[in-house]
Order: C-alpha cells, then structure tokens, then sequence
C-alpha cells in the first residue's frame, strides 16, 4: 500500500509525466549537492589563506574533514526519520519541506563568521537536506513504471554528478570574485550566498511542481513541526561532540566515531520501535548486506567530492583552479555512469541477469580503478593533471553507476509502503562513509603528508563491499506471514 499523499493520481493533461518527475528531482539534486561540495573547495581556500577562525588550527586538513563530517552526521541522522515522516505525511510534502530548508540554511551560512557558528549552521543545512533522499528516491520508485525504476533512480540522481561539477569549477571563480567584493577575509561567504539563493528560488518551483504531481495541497506543517523537533535535539549532540574536539582535545576521528555510534543509536531505536511492521526495511539480512555495502559509495564520494581540489593540487602543485577543473573529471563523470548504470541494472534484471550481479562486477571495477589512482601518485614523482583527470573520471563512472544499481536492488527487496523507511536507512548506514571519509582522509594526510594511504583505503573499502554483495540472496519483497528474519539468515521470496 502506497501512502495516499503520493500514489499516483489517474492520468490527466495537468498531472506531470514520469520524465519530467526525474527532470525536476535531478535540478535538485544538482543543487542540494552543490550546497553541500562548495564547502570543500571553500575550506580548502580557507586553509590556503589563513582565514581567523581556521589559521589556529594544529592539524588544519583534520579540523577542515572534521567540519565536513558534521556536515554529513546531520545529514545522516534524518535520514530513517524523514523517511518514516515520508511513508505517513507524503514524500513529496516532506522533500518539499527539506528543499526550502537547505535554501535558507546555506544563504545563511554565508552571513555569519567564527568557527562554532560556521560549523552548527552546517550541520543544520544537513539536517534539513538529510530528508531529501529517502523521499527522492520513493517518488521515483512510485510514479515510474517498474521496468524503467533503475533508469528513473540512475537519471534524477544524476544532478549529484552536475552539483559536484558545479561546486568544483564555480567555487575558485566566486571566491576570488568575493575577495574583490566582500575582502580577503569575508571572500569564502560568496559561494554560500550564491548557491543558497539560486537553491531557494528553485524550492519555490519545486513547491508548486509537487501539487502538481499529486493533485492536492501537500501538508508542510506537520513533518515540518516534525523534522525541526528532531533537528534540535540532533543539532545540540553533534555540536556538543564539536565542543569536545575543539575545546578539550578530543581527536577528530573520535568525534566522527562518536557521531557514527549516535546514528547506529537511532538505528536500534527504530529497529526495536517499528520493526515487526517494517522487517524487510530495516532487520533483513539481504538489505542489511546492502546498506554496509553502500558505505564504501558514500566514503568513495567525499573522499574525492570533499578532497579531490586538495589531492590534486598537492599532488601536481597547481592552482585552485586547474585542480578544481580536474577534479570536475571525477564528479562529472556521473553525467554518465549514473543513467547508464541505472539503464544496465534494467536491462540486467529484464534479460534474468540480477541485478546484484552486474553491481558486484562495477564495484569491483570502481576498486580496481581506485587502486591504480593511488599507485599513479605514489610511484609518479610529477603527476599530469590530465593522467589524474582520466583516472579519476574512471573511477567516477563505476562509482556512480554503483548507486541506482544498489538503489533499485533495494527497492526489489522492500514492499512499496516501506520504501520511505527502506531508502532511509540505505542512506543512513551509507552516511557512515560520508561521516568517517573527510576526516580520516584528512588526518591521514596530516600524518603521512601525502593522500596516497587514504586513497588505498577507500580502494580497500571498495572491493570488500563486493563481497558482502554477495551474500545478497533474495530477489523479491519479504512474504507478508514470513517471520521478522534475524541478522543470520533471511527468509526467501
């Protein structure tokens, strides 16, 4: 049973095709990650340039992942819950609410200094963009004939791929454009200011778009009321954890374990509280396998969506720019691998092949490519930036096929009115890798001096998840008498 807010409403001319559902979600998701990305770019240059509230700092590259990584941990934590909140109120009612949120989070993210205050309006832009997702990705699963589910998951995404491009080769430009308009100091708020206006404006005509789609007024003020509850309470324990690292000490990567122990908290709490009703989504073996898989696609992306200005441009001692246009390689590079990579998984399913199996052999090729990237530049006294460019869109191309490959395997395993809970907790087990992947990388490099180590261990995360694909044995939803299945086996469909 779908939620009536999004089931499909009996075709008329005023009722949107299914195609230009992808179109609208893939502007948003070019936009939501763009505010996202801007913030690696925009730290690095912060780094570069001694900016006040960063300048103190004794391991600068581990404080900068560290402020990413907070990033994702509100990302993270609203992930299950907006997911549930879009199972009952609506998905398109809730990622409406997250979408004028983000807007007005990053606008204001730009408007304030000083280093507390930089960090918590951060986490909240995550918070509010971490019910984007799961909603996302059930509107697609809902208004898309199921033989095309994968294509629609593979093209709306793809605006990932665009707002990672965007962010790499717009950030330098507005930043050295801010030095001439706001002075050297207040330079890095133009990006914020920019993108946050240009995400606000598009929530105004994604609004309308979503009334549109589900032909009645969508309820805002209720999983509004809900998510900024949760935001609070979420908002004041990262920041405490924030606290802690910055004023008593504590190493970065223990925060980020901690922030990853608070996400696995909500995680049990949802399990213990919804479980029986929601089995497949959130106890199953086969979809369990599936989100720590994704962890490694998560780690992969803000590895090189977070880092990859900084990789290259140590690596080949370049510019902000020149790097920033090669690492656009690596992000653009989803322009095609996501779409296709949804396309193969429809094909694969259709023609007996399974899904699960076309992912095992692109996992292992975005590993493989990974590997060779870090022994380019460790065994390479001058790396070339195009070498680097074609290396990294390799690794990009698997990377981003990955995703709708693994996205739509879920939803084959999950019944349609779990998909809100099922796509949430996909993201949020996944978000480890975003949460951990920053800081890690970051303190790695102020350790070794290189990016060479964390770049191995993404190859390393990489191809040990195609091995718990492999475990993945079901192909079907849960039966509806089959009993809540436990961690050690799951039943069959």
């Amino acid at each position: 049973m779908v939620n009536a807010q999004d089931r499909p409403p009996t075709p008329t001319p005023s009722v949107p095709h299914y195609r230009t559902l992808w179109l609208v979600l893939f502007a948003g998701w070019l936009f939501a990650y763009a505010d996202r990305a801007i913030t690696g770019p925009v730290v690095t240059w912060m780094i570069d340039n001694d900016v006040d509230f960063l300048q103190a700092a004794e391991n600068p590259h581990a404080l900068g992942g560290l402020i990413g990584s907070l990033f994702f941990a509100g990302y993270m934590l609203t992930q299950l819950p907006s997911g549930h909140l879009g199972d009952r109120y609506g998905h398109a009612a809730v990622l409406t609410v997250s979408f004028v949120w983000a807007g007005v989070a990053t606008i204001v993210s730009g408007l304030f200094a000083g280093l507390f205050t930089f960090v918590a309006l951060r986490v909240i832009t995550g918070l509010g963009e971490g019910a984007f997702y799961s909603n996302d990705r059930s509107l697609v699963v809902t208004h898309t004939p199921e033989h095309k589910r994968s294509l629609g998951l593979g093209v709306a995404i793809t605006g990932l791929a665009f707002g990672l491009t965007v962010a790499n080769i717009a950030a330098p430009p507005l930043l050295n454009l801010g030095e001439d308009v706001l002075g050297r100091n207040d330079a890095w708020k133009l990006p914020f200011l920019v993108f946050g206006g240009l995400t606000l404006i598009l929530s105004g005509f994604m609004w309308r778009f979503m009334r549109r789609l589900v032909q009645r007024p969508l309820r805002l003020r209720a999983p509004f009321g809900r998510l900024a509850a949760m935001a609070v309470v979420f908002c004041a324990l990262i920041m405490a954890l924030f606290w802690a690292s910055d004023r008593l000490g504590i190493p970065e990567w223990l925060a980020a374990v901690a922030q990853i122990v608070l996400a696995l908290a909500i995680v049990a709490v949802m399990q213990r509280r919804r479980g029986v009703q929601m089995a497949s989504a959130l106890r199953d073996r086969d979809t369990m396998l599936i989100y720590v898989a994704a962890i490694s696609i998560l780690w992969s992306i803000w590895l090189f969506g977070y880092w990859s200005v900084a990789i290259v441009s140590s690596a080949a001692d370049s510019s902000l720019v020149e790097a920033g246009l090669t690492a656009a390689f690596n992000a653009g590079a989803g322009i095609i691998g996501f779409p296709v990579g949804g396309w193969l998984s429809d094909v694969a399913q259709r023609r007996g092949l399974g899904r699960r199996n076309l992912l095992i052999a692109a996992t292992v090729g975005q590993g493989v490519l990974v590997l060779l990237f870090g022994l380019y530049l460790q065994f390479v006294g001058e790396p070339s930036l195009w070498v680097m460019g074609v290396l990294m869109f390799g690794t990009g191309l698997f990377l981003n096929a990955v995703q709708p490959m693994s996205q739509a395997l879920t939803a084959d395993l999950v019944r349609p009115e779990n998909h809100g809970s099922a796509f949430g907790m996909w993201n949020l087990i996944a978000e480890i890798g975003a949460v951990a992947s920053p800081v890690v990388s970051g303190a790695l490099r102020d350790a070794t001096g290189s990016w060479t180590t964390a770049i191995y261990l993404d190859a390393a995360l990489v191809l040990g998840s195609a091995f718990l694909y492999l475990g993945v044995r079901r192909t079907g939803p849960l039966r509806e008498d089959a009993s809540v299945p436990s961690m050690a086996g799951g039943a069959t469909a």
